[in-house]
């Protein structure tokens, strides 16, 4: 498959449609923005908890938490996709999170009873999350086996994941498409840019010192709600004094304004790309120092080294008690991210400020239980009209 560049855009349009056509999750995951049009518009968005304003991810459903390492290779499990991050009421966190857990509960079959049970133990989690308990939130199973796989991964199974190969070539394909000679000399010269050139050899311990080549680019299909942005992956090549190369792998992409709601008084970078890379540093301090700002031709674009230990937390088939228990540990990683923003004073006031929400009779607070419902319904009946304007465009 080689996709000319002036062929792109219509490619990538039909693959955004067949993944979100693919489950209810997958379309809850690749529509950002109609999450957001039901947040300004319904009855249930307008009776929100109003959180201190701090970096929030934005879009925080499941797959955008996982297993991250820093510049030294220690992991946490922490948020891994910061495109739509901005200042804002950290409750939009809670709300997307949940929607994504009871769309994947509802993917594996699982019974109302364990959605409810799920969101409960959300808030349990993350209250825990801003007091600073070590009762936040126990490691369930699914994100242990997904955290200790990525402790013994290294660059050959990053390259033989990503690449298909541990030689330090992009194989285009299905995934990866050839680049026209003027992108291959723009990433070239960004790659070699001073600032971006020192961010690569900073990491796992290079030299400062070391050559950096670019060894092999190409144009990268990846992602849902993102299909259609410039995406690039670039491999290169850090030559060490002692002659044995090291390689890493980049993935550049283009950032754009964030459709998720700032606080009016915010102040974040006008730059998108710098605004993505200031959220991560904020949410996620292991991938916030492996990525970088800048600006390929005219466009606002950010760079991160992707790291062999970076994994997604996928739950094909979640069970009752997994389903629980992720919900817990899930919300707490996103109370830590929220919390770590916040002075005691604040933390303080937002725990009572959600405290106060809980309706009586049952834990979850009727805010995020009601907006989780509404959203659930909103969603599916989008879903199923995607899906039918899928099949007529198909049979067309």
């Amino acid at each position: 498959m080689n996709v000319q560049p002036d062929d792109r855009a219509a490619v990538l349009r039909r693959r955004q449609q067949l993944k979100m056509a693919r489950s209810v999750h997958a379309y809850v995951r690749g529509n950002t923005a109609k999450f957001y049009e039901w947040l300004a518009l319904s009855d249930a968005g307008r009776k929100l908890p109003q959180g201190p304003p701090v970096w929030i991810c934005g879009d925080c459903h499941l797959g955008n938490l996982g297993p991250l390492a820093d510049d030294n290779g220690r992991v946490a499990v922490q948020i891994r996709d910061l495109d739509q991050a901005v200042i804002g009421n950290p409750a939009h966190d809670l709300i997307r999170l949940g929607l994504s857990l009871a769309s994947a509960a509802r993917g594996s079959s699982l019974p109302g009873v364990t959605t409810a049970r799920m969101i409960e133990e959300m808030v349990d989690g993350y209250e825990l999350a801003l007091a600073d308990s070590d009762d936040a939130a126990p490691e369930p199973d699914v994100v242990r086996s997904v955290r200790r796989r990525a402790l013994g991964r290294r660059w050959k199974h990053l390259a033989r994941e990503r690449l298909a190969d541990v030689k330090p070539a992009i194989p285009l394909g299905r995934k990866f498409w050839a680049l026209d000679a003027k992108e291959r000399t723009a990433i070239e010269a960004l790659v070699a840019h001073g600032p971006i050139r020192r961010m690569i050899v900073s990491l796992n311990e290079r030299d400062e010192d070391d050559p950096v080549t670019l060894v092999d680019a190409a144009y990268w299909m990846k992602g849902c709600s993102s299909l259609g942005l410039l995406r690039y992956a670039a491999v290169l090549e850090i030559e060490h004094k002692d002659g044995k190369p090291d390689f890493a792998l980049v993935d550049i992409k283009q950032a754009i304004a964030s459709v998720a709601p700032a606080d009016p008084g915010a102040d974040m970078p006008a730059d998108p790309a710098e605004r993505v890379v200031a959220g991560a540093r904020a949410l996620s301090p292991h991938l916030g120092e492996r990525m970088i700002a800048a600006r390929l031709g005219r466009r606002s674009v950010f760079l991160r080294e992707l790291a062999p230990q970076d994994l997604k937390i996928e739950v094909d088939q979640f069970t009752q008690g997994q389903a629980v228990r992720a919900a817990r540990y899930l919300a707490a990683v996103v109370g830590k991210a929220h919390a770590r923003q916040m002075d005691r004073t604040q933390r303080a006031a937002w725990r009572k400020a959600l405290a106060a929400r809980r309706a009586n009779g049952i834990d979850a607070p009727s805010w995020l239980w009601e907006s989780v419902v509404d959203l659930a319904g909103t969603h599916e009946v989008g879903y199923l009209e995607h899906c039918r304007r899928y099949a007529l465009a198909a049979n067309g």
